[in-house]
């Protein structure tokens, strides 16, 4: 699905992401770690059209996507989520989720004053696949609740949501779990899996939860000092030389804590 060749990112000089290659499979849920400061998110910007690579090249399939804007890449059914969510805090749940589809009728003048009966149409389809997301996700007690008065869990369900009102084919998740408590994020956890397996969505997600990450992720993928470092079962990566190093500045066979630097904090249940 995505191929990451040779890819770096310099900001005045120092390389956030230098020479990263990696690959992600098509229908799998792949997982990305490291420590803080090891070029994740940089490199989920540049894959998604958020910075431009200094140098390399993204693909999508057999096309060559680098540097597209993200709006170019939305289309092309490449979506990601932010570690903050970035809802519309005014608007309901529904609302947030009907904002989504591109191309709606009721957007153009025209339309909304000569064709009403087109514009009421389109958004009553619109509805239902919110209605239907909305279902699907377990959040129907606050469909008509205005999204800034959800808690952080409920804000990143509706991220996901998000993602679910277009053909999306490859969803990209930056830390989807932070600030979320163990409940929420196995509600968090089932959805994307049903998502994988019902649906055939492709994932990556960035997280420090490893617990999560052992649960949903084959492959994961450990980035250190913005390179990809190894690759392999959650199993591999934990015993991994190199990867104990990264995290721990020792070689000493440790396991890996099972939340590195996630300070976080976590919310009460919703």
């Amino acid at each position: 699905m995505i191929k990451v060749e040779n890819l770096a990112k310099s900001f005045g000089g120092f390389y956030a992401v230098n020479n990263a290659s990696l690959e992600i499979e098509t229908g799998s849920i792949t997982g990305l770690i490291g420590p803080n400061g090891a070029g994740k998110t940089t490199l989920f910007n540049m894959i998604a059209g958020i910075h431009k690579p200094t140098t390399g090249k993204v693909l999508l399939g057999s096309e060559n996507i680098t540097g597209l804007p993200p709006h170019t890449l939305f289309n092309r059914g490449l979506l990601r989520t932010f570690q903050i969510a970035h809802e519309f805090s005014t608007m309901t749940v529904r609302e947030n989720l009907m904002m989504v589809p591109p191309n709606q009728a009721g957007e153009r003048l025209w339309d909304a004053w000569f064709s009403p009966t087109k514009v009421h149409a389109q958004e009553i389809e619109i509805r239902k696949k919110a209605d239907e997301v909305i279902e699907f996700l377990e959040i129907s007690q606050v469909a008509d609740e205005l999204a800034g008065n959800l808690s952080g869990g409920q804000k990143k369900l509706l991220e996901l949501g998000r993602t679910m009102m277009v053909d999306a084919k490859i969803v990209f998740l930056d830390e989807v779990g932070a600030g979320v408590n163990r409940t929420l994020l196995n509600t968090i956890g089932d959805a994307i899996l049903r998502l994988n397996k019902e649906r055939g969505y492709t994932f990556c997600m960035i997280e420090h939860d490893m617990d999560f990450i052992g649960r949903l992720c084959n492959p994961v993928i450990c980035m250190a000092e913005g390179t990809v470092l190894a690759k392999g079962t959650i199993d591999e990566i934990k015993s991994n030389e190199q990867v104990i190093e990264a995290y721990l500045g020792t070689g000493l066979k440790n396991k890996i804590p099972q939340k590195h630097q996630n300070t976080n904090k976590k919310e009460s249940t919703p």
